[in-house]
């Protein structure tokens, strides 16, 4: 359908009705059979029990507002065409392992799953070929780099969206650095897109710790940057580097959320609307495995 922008605004203010709000920052003190009960009175679900098709419900609910409602292909393809690269990498590696892939599919995001796995017997998918002897974390860079580079293809004349990309792209390069042993094995895996430097890269692993402590500081990325290395430094999971790198996006659309015109109030809705399925699904994850309230609180995203 053609992009109506008062329209669209319209039935999402609509929608903004119905998000959790101030009942999601009360569910980590109760227990899961509430938390249940009480996304049932509001509607969240569909009227399922189970907390699978809970979650499959809200999904597909949001994935067909994406797919009406998305003011282009470019914004449609931003949360979609992941879900496609996801599934391409999940049908190449059970096809690798001679396994059933169909516990590692997402749901359909651009293309039906049947089409996907004919751009790879046929050889025409869009993730170059991968050698033989590739290693796990080379095969997930490929389908990443391909999905990174299509991606800002499509959403090149799109600044907002090229914005958020270029963000990804360096928060997601940054990590793999931190993860990595050597700065060459760490470029090897890089995804393109970003604007960090060789130089940023470089001090990350350099042997002064003060280089170390103090490089990207005049960057954006300079608190996600040191989260990072607390954690390389401690030898824990970067979880919170994670987190910080999930609610990017919806941080930068809450920071100016009383301006937002033309296509941003969509793509804010969305990004609050994924944030809140993920959230609910973290909450009762952790209610279940008896993890404490503020624990609970400090993994979920984009709650101000």
């Amino acid at each position: 359908m053609t992009f109506d922008t008062n329209f669209t605004n319209g039935v999402i203010a609509v929608k903004e009705k119905t998000l959790l709000g101030e009942k999601l920052l009360r569910f980590p003190e109760q227990t899961a059979g509430e938390v249940l009960r009480a996304l049932s009175e509001s509607g969240f679900g569909g009227g399922e029990s189970d907390p699978e098709a809970i979650f499959a419900h809200e999904e597909g609910v949001l994935d067909d507002f994406i797919r009406t409602y998305a003011p282009g292909e470019a914004e449609k393809s931003y949360f979609l065409l992941p879900r496609d690269f996801h599934n391409l990498k999940a049908l190449y590696k059970a096809e690798k392992l001679g396994i059933s892939a169909d516990g590692m599919l997402a749901p359909e995001g651009m293309y039906p799953i049947a089409e996907l796995k004919e751009m790879l017997e046929e050889g025409k998918s869009p993730v170059p070929e991968i050698a033989e002897e590739a290693t796990g974390a080379e095969i997930g860079a490929a389908f990443d780099r391909a999905e990174f580079q299509h991606l800002f293809r499509i959403c090149m004349l799109r600044p907002v969206l090229k914005r958020l990309l270029i963000a990804r792209a360096d928060m997601t390069n940054l990590l793999t650095a931190f993860r990595a042993e050597t700065e060459e094995e760490a470029r090897a895996l890089f995804v393109d897109g970003g604007k960090l430097k060789e130089k940023d890269f470089a001090l990350i692993f350099s042997e002064d710790p003060e280089e170390r402590e103090h490089a990207l500081m005049k960057s954006p990325y300079r608190a996600f940057y040191a989260e990072c290395l607390a954690a390389k430094e401690k030898n824990i999971p970067f979880t919170e580097a994670e987190r910080m790198k999930e609610e990017a996006e919806i941080a930068y659309f809450f920071d100016r959320r009383f301006a937002l015109s033309g296509k941003e109030p969509f793509l804010y809705y969305v990004f609050r609307r994924r944030a809140e399925i993920r959230n609910v699904r973290t909450i009762l994850i952790c209610l279940n495995a008896g993890v404490n309230e503020r624990e609970i609180r400090r993994r979920l995203v984009g709650v101000k």
